[in-house]
């Protein structure tokens, strides 16, 4: 029986949520992490005990003292050198990746799991919201934080549940979903998988798992091969342009919102009002609505939920919105991710000059697609290079931020060190700014709508 869980590498976006569903169970709950965070910060506040050295000796005693109550949960950006790691191994701890541990939660529920290499947060959040809002009630484990309920886990009675499916390390081959979305199946995580081919037999295999008369839910565009003996029934997305499932006659306001028909099956919403900026949200808030449509959630709670929606931190997540200036903040990192979303905001503020901070995410990435982030981080107006976070990899010779610089096209573009970015904003005239990237710019996010808004 499990008493204790101790995560190593507690402050993930995944990990927080699987943390605060442990806790929510009553069992004691733990953790190291590297440094502190937002993350960790709010789940000290809720009572999970963590720290920040690399010691076994920091383990709590309760951990330590009860070897066959405790499971440990682990992220595979643990390196193996790790003491804690090798010293909870030695001691024989029952130790699981992340995926594990969220798959055997997830098997005894009604699991909606959304896979993608972009997409899936926001309509992974805004999936849970409509279950949530129209009272058939999910548990969701999320991949960013809800704007709504300002958290990444949704706590519920209801047998559904609502899992953003990771392809990391394939961790979304832990699920094996009712229904599933599949939002688009690009090269990345070469380090993990080697080339394209792997990426999409991945996806296959995952959606190969999908219960018998079960649903696959997939994109428009994304022609992935699927199982020849499956028993679900598959349907498509689009949006602009006819398929099951549907969006068209989009019209952006003022406010930043958005306005379309939303065409499900045979049935519409012809005046939807989703509360956010973009096509990209649209295109992700029509495979929220499908899935959710199939599930049996009536029309009316489907608009509802979609003109209450607030979105997820740092997903176009507008910090500052006044005439003369707006700043907005996106996790993008792959240069699909980052064309969508700066192409999104070009329909929006077609007459704006776009500056863009981007952060490089890992050395491997950095090297696998110097071509296409030469391509993507030339379509804003001004570019503001950092250099690479490299997570969980060492330099690799001859990868740089001015590897990517050197492809860029545009004329303004400037390389810096991060900790010099408000200095050099301040020598920048700032019309419309979007930073992006998966490391530590978020950490900058604050001081940069300070300087905006108070000039300080």
């Amino acid at each position: 029986m499990v008493r204790s869980v101790y995560f190593l590498g507690i402050g993930g976006i995944g990990m927080s949520a699987l943390a605060r569903y442990y806790r929510h169970e009553g069992l004691f709950v733990a953790g190291y992490d590297r440094t502190p965070s937002v993350l960790t910060a709010a789940l000290e506040q809720e009572g999970v005990s963590i720290h920040y050295e690399d010691n076994p000796s920091a383990i709590p005693p309760s951990v330590l003292e009860d070897r066959d109550g405790t499971l440990v949960i682990y992220t595979p950006a643990i390196p193996h050198d790790h003491l804690e790691w090798n010293y909870l191994i030695q001691k024989e701890y029952r130790i699981v990746k992340r995926s594990q541990a969220l798959g055997e939660i997830a098997c005894s529920k009604d699991c909606l799991a959304v896979a993608g290499t972009h997409g899936k947060t926001t309509t992974t959040t805004l999936l849970a919201h409509i279950f949530t809002q129209s009272g058939a009630g999910c548990t969701a484990f999320l991949g960013g934080i809800s704007k709504n309920y300002r958290t990444n886990l949704l706590l519920s009675l209801s047998p559904n549940l609502v899992a953003e499916a990771d392809e990391f390390d394939r961790s979304f081959l832990q699920l094996h979903p009712q229904m599933a979305v599949v939002t688009a199946v690009d090269a990345d995580h070469l380090d993990i998988f080697g080339n394209y081919q792997a990426v999409e037999k991945a996806f296959t295999e995952f959606v190969s798992q999908i219960k018998p008369h079960g649903v696959l839910l997939i994109k428009e565009g994304v022609n992935l091969p699927l199982p020849t003996t499956n028993l679900f029934r598959c349907y498509r997305y689009a949006i602009d342009k006819k398929s099951d499932f549907y969006a068209s006659q989009l019209t952006f306001e003022p406010d930043g919102s958005t306005r379309f028909s939303l065409h499900l099956l045979d049935e519409a919403i012809p005046d939807c009002h989703l509360a956010l900026p973009g096509r990209i949200n649209v295109e992700n808030g029509v495979a929220a609505a499908a899935i959710s449509y199939l599930k049996g959630i009536p029309l009316a709670q489907i608009a509802a939920a979609f003109s209450s929606f607030e979105g997820v931190e740092r997903r176009f997540d507008i910090q500052v919105n006044r005439p003369d200036c707006i700043y907005i903040d996106d996790y993008a990192h792959h240069p699909a991710e980052i064309s969508a979303t700066l192409q999104s905001i070009r329909n929006i503020y077609p007459h704006r000059k776009i500056t863009l901070i981007f952060q490089p995410h890992l050395y491997t990435r950095t090297r696998d697609f110097a071509e296409a982030f030469g391509e993507s981080l030339s379509l804003p107006d001004e570019l503001i290079l950092l250099p690479i976070y490299p997570a969980r990899e060492e330099p690799i010779e001859g990868v740089s931020s001015e590897v990517l610089l050197q492809r860029v096209t545009l004329k303004q573009k400037y390389l810096i060190p991060k900790e010099d970015t408000i200095d050099f904003l301040r020598t920048r005239s700032i019309d419309l700014l979007v930073t992006m990237g998966a490391g530590d710019i978020d950490r900058l996010v604050p001081k940069i709508k300070t300087f905006l808004t108070e000039g300080v």
